[in-house]
């Protein structure tokens, strides 16, 4: 079986939230799936210049392009807009999408749990297997 690459998409603009992409990554890795984590890559030209913008935007399309799926950290309603854009891309092109769902207790935007393949929650992703990709709907409040 041909090894599966995984986009995972996610904010990492606090230690929280870098905390949760580390532990989302060393899942991936202990599970043998290559990925590509947008934190991890930058760009060599001014931080915030509309140069810097461009290429990260452009890397990280062909990024998403290239996995078999994206695999996405989702604080609820109130999560990166980054991320939601991701998921929608990667829904447009036909990607499979694995919300992972960090606050059991968080609300739902209905364009995010409805537009993805599976939910999931951040304590349950070691035990996900993305092979057989099975289906979970969101139960929580939605809106």
């Amino acid at each position: 079986m041909k090894e599966k690459r995984v986009y995972l998409a996610g904010p990492f603009f606090n230690e929280t939230e870098v905390r949760n992409i580390e532990y989302a990554e060393k899942v991936l890795m202990e599970k043998g799936l290559s990925f590509f984590s947008p934190m991890r890559h930058g760009s060599d030209v001014e931080p915030g210049s509309a140069e810097w913008a461009g290429q990260l935007f452009e890397m990280d399309t062909a990024e998403i392009r290239k996995a078999d799926l994206v695999a996405a950290l989702y604080y609820g309603s109130n999560s990166d807009s980054g991320t939601a854009w991701e998921c929608g891309y990667a829904y447009s092109i036909g990607k499979p999408v694995v919300v992972v769902h960090v606050d059991r207790n968080a609300d739902s935007n209905i364009m995010v749990h409805c537009g993805c393949t599976t939910n999931i929650y951040l304590e349950d992703l070691a035990d996900y297997d993305f092979n057989e990709m099975p289906v979970y709907r969101f139960e929580g409040k939605m809106f």
